[in-house]
């Protein structure tokens, strides 16, 4: 079923300095609709985004490409697929399709990118909706407030209790890919684990997101052989965990669910992004689009409005 409806929307692969990018392409059939390139992360694909492409498409021309080195796009073959490149990548792409002039959005890995894609190619992105916002405390951050001291301690917590799975795709992607590829159980459990921790699911996953689009998810990663080279994001993208962000100027929209990893702090996100929309809610959690696709639909919407 869900193979059958990912085949409904028309999909394409182009090579793009030398890789093949695999990406959806669902037009809009308003012709005054604006092109947005929407980005996942790890360990999502173009599967996570399945509930919320006809919603959206009445608005936007969609362009949903899978990562270099993640599921349909294929394995990488050369190191040097970090952020950066992805998202010069995403450019030469939107480039090619003929649009001048679009938004962005991405959660996880894809907000990284799409906020890169806004700072690169502030010519032709009108605008940057995001779902996660790494932001450090400023030099002159000031006195906490005790909600900021919370969601500092939660950062605390994850990097501490939940970022184990990131050491290792970070420092031995390779390693970790032998025992990947030898056994879906092993891929299953790497990507489900994930799923569980970071959804207002109560400790069941499917409580949270459909078990049978998450299980098309992990699917996706297995027949393509992707565990390895989607876990060299991680290496290839080490250097920039913890150095100061360069300044965006391109108007940033965020939208913040209360399971996710962590939650941003707004007064952090604006010493470096120019915050245009910031707007918190009280359910959903990482994969936003799989758990709460109403909720987002909704906020991309009137972002962009």
């Amino acid at each position: 079923m869900h193979e059958r409806r990912l085949n409904s929307f028309p999909q394409y692969t182009t090579e793009i300095d030398g890789q093949q990018i695999h990406f959806l392409h669902v037009r809009s059939g308003r012709p005054d609709a604006l092109p947005l390139i929407i980005t996942h992360g790890w360990p999502g694909s173009v599967v996570e985004f399945d509930k919320i492409i006809e919603p959206l498409a009445r608005d936007f021309h969609l362009v949903i490409p899978s990562l270099p080195g993640y599921g349909f796009s294929g394995p990488t073959h050369e190191t040097g697929w970090h952020v950066n490149r992805i998202a010069r990548a995403w450019a030469e792409l939107m480039s090619r399709l003929g649009y001048q002039r679009y938004g962005a959005h991405g959660g996880d890995w894809g907000s990284a990118i799409s906020r890169e894609l806004g700072v690169i190619d502030t010519e032709h992105v009108a605008a940057v909706h995001v779902t996660m916002l790494g932001a450090s405390p400023p030099p002159d951050a000031g006195p906490l407030s005790e909600q900021e001291r919370e969601r500092m301690k939660r950062g605390e917590h994850f990097r501490a209790e939940q970022l184990g799975y990131g050491m290792i795709q970070s420092t031995r992607p390779q390693t970790l890919a032998y025992g990947l590829h030898d056994s879906p159980v092993g891929q299953l459990a790497w990507i489900v684990e994930k799923f569980k921790e970071w959804t207002d699911s109560k400790n069941v996953p499917e409580d949270a997101v459909d078990r049978d689009q998450l299980l098309t998810n992990v699917m996706v990663y297995w027949l393509t052989g992707t565990a390895g080279s989607s876990a060299r994001l991680y290496r290839e993208s080490a250097g920039m965990w913890g150095t100061p962000q360069r300044p965006s100027s391109t108007p940033t929209g965020v939208a913040i669910f209360p399971y996710d990893l962590a939650r941003p702090i707004r007064r952090f996100a604006e010493a470096t992004n120019n915050v245009t929309h910031w707007r918190e809610y009280d359910r959903g959690g990482h994969f936003a689009a799989m758990e709460v696709p109403d909720l987002l639909t909704g906020d991309i919407r009137k972002f962009f409005r």
